[in-house]
């Protein structure tokens, strides 16, 4: 008889009792192999069997932060997937069944991204690639520049008790944000391509419908941030920064210390958009972010605007972030969210003046 899952202490003893294997560090490994020996990262991991040996058997050069004994209980994947954010993870791999799923919605839930390589029992989640290497394939176009989109998917479980006894219970559990094959949107494409000027209206539309009340939002310099300032009816300063509280202008034309000043501790927001042909997010045309203000809203409260078009003329180099404080534009490196078009958001790496040097 089938135990039709391993939720539990005692059915994962019972399975290994009845000689079953572990799949999850090989099926890891599988989708870490897909990834090409010159791909620019950097994995951080737990030990053992959970990561370690995947990254070991890939050939793949990691950093051990922690360790659980094995076997390893749901409270460890919950521990090491908080460490994994907390140390910096951009994208969280992991492999296992629903009941891991499950795991990561209650540790980190919608704040970072994560992608399933499928290794459980249980498959009824949508967080999860076709198979081990497609994982890897889309490991290997996020590193190496390929526009990835992220979407928020659901995470269902069922009842494994009920499911012995032949009854069905699904329930929606949760969910996690995880990269998806980049595609256009299918209401904005003519012949294929993306119609910019729609494209940028719904943009604008979309941080429009999602300002958050009682939040101050820094408006930033360019035409796509100009175009959300259009759309809700507010007066703009194009090649300046507004300041915008509860759908009213409080202040136009800020410097940044005038901009610290008006927010002091309270919520805010930045809108920005990419400056200059080089793709600069700083430094070019909007040097009122300064490295203190940009220090002070953080990462996590700037949202960057672009077309997907207007990235890929690109062609894959990294957005630049040029404060003039270089220890801030090595923080500022990574992936981060773009806004591309309504509901509609993809990862994309940011770099420094220097790293696009040595990137040739």
């Amino acid at each position: 008889m089938a135990l039709k899952g391993s939720d539990g202490e005692q059915t994962r003893d019972e399975a290994l009792r009845r000689g079953a294997e572990p799949q999850a560090p090989q099926r890891m490994s599988r989708a870490l192999k897909v990834l090409p020996a010159d791909a620019k990262v950097s994995v951080l991991t737990w030990g053992g069997e959970m990561g370690e040996t995947s990254c070991r058997l890939a050939g793949l050069p990691c950093t051990v932060i922690g360790e659980s004994s094995m076997p390893s209980t749901p409270e460890d994947t919950r521990t090491a997937a908080a460490a994994l954010k907390a140390a910096g993870a951009e994208l969280i791999l992991f492999a296992g069944g629903d009941g891991t799923a499950r795991d990561l919605v209650d540790a980190i839930g919608l704040s970072s991204p994560v992608l399933g390589v499928p290794a459980g029992c249980k498959m009824h989640s949508a967080v999860y690639a076709v198979n081990p290497e497609a994982a890897g394939q889309l490991l290997a176009e996020l590193a190496g520049g390929g526009l990835v989109a992220l979407e928020n998917a659901e995470v269902r479980d069922i009842d494994e008790a009920a499911f012995r006894e032949g009854v069905v219970k699904a329930r929606h559990y949760g969910e996690l944000q995880v990269p998806a094959e980049a595609r256009y949107l299918q209401q904005v494409k003519c012949g294929g391509r993306e119609v910019e000027d729609l494209v940028i209206t719904e943009v604008a539309a979309w941080v429009a419908d999602t300002l958050e009340e009682d939040t101050w939002y820094l408006m930033g310099s360019g035409s796509t941030v100009a175009v959300v300032m259009e759309q809700l009816g507010l007066d703009n300063t194009l090649l300046g920064v507004d300041l915008v509280r509860n759908g009213e202008v409080v202040a136009s034309d800020l410097g940044a210390q005038q901009l610290l000043e008006f927010i002091g501790d309270a919520p805010a927001k930045a809108v920005i958009t990419v400056i200059g042909g080089q793709g600069h997010l700083f430094g070019r045309g909007n040097q009122q972010f300064s490295p203190a203000l940009i220090r002070r809203l953080g990462k996590e409260n700037i949202q960057v605007l672009a077309t997907r078009s207007k990235l890929e003329t690109l062609e894959g180099r990294p957005l630049l972030a040029d404060t003039g404080d270089a220890d801030l534009d090595k923080q500022l490196c990574g992936l981060w969210p773009v806004t591309t078009g309504y509901e509609d958001t993809i990862l994309y790496r940011v770099g420094t003046d220097a790293s696009l040097i040595d990137n040739g």
